[in-house]
């Protein structure tokens, strides 16, 4: 059974840091483009880091570029979100995702394969 669980999320300081992890199992993890989604409250999701299946391409939303680092750790089926300088504005749901096909295309809300079950993150002041 396909399954991707993050772990890491909590309550942190405007200007604080949180590593935010997936653990993928149930499929081939060196095939697949990775990413994270995020939904705040009575907003839509949207796509925040991507990379791609190779490790060596990344794409990140203009909201979080230059604060946030997506990476993996191929061996241990893990994908992680490094965020760094957070606003009130990052608090939301943020759920990790697979796909099969480019991670590029992932970023635009197409081919997404997998989706974990989402982790709140919470900034306050």
């Amino acid at each position: 059974e396909v399954r991707l669980v993050e772990s890491g999320g909590g309550l942190v300081q405007v200007g604080g840091s949180l590593r935010l992890s997936c653990v993928a199992s149930g499929f081939n993890f060196d095939d697949y483009s990775l990413g994270w989604f995020r939904q705040a409250p009575g907003k839509g999701r949207e796509g925040i880091a991507f990379i791609s299946a190779s490790g060596g391409d990344t794409h990140y939303a203009t909201s979080v570029e230059g604060r946030f680092t997506i990476s993996t750790d191929n061996p241990k089926n893990l994908v992680y979100l490094q965020m760094d300088n957070l606003k009130l504005e990052d608090t939301a749901i943020y759920t990790c995702a697979a796909g099969k096909y480019s991670h590029l295309l992932m970023a635009l809300g197409h081919y997404v394969d997998y989706w974990g079950q989402g982790i709140q993150v919470t900034v306050s002041s």
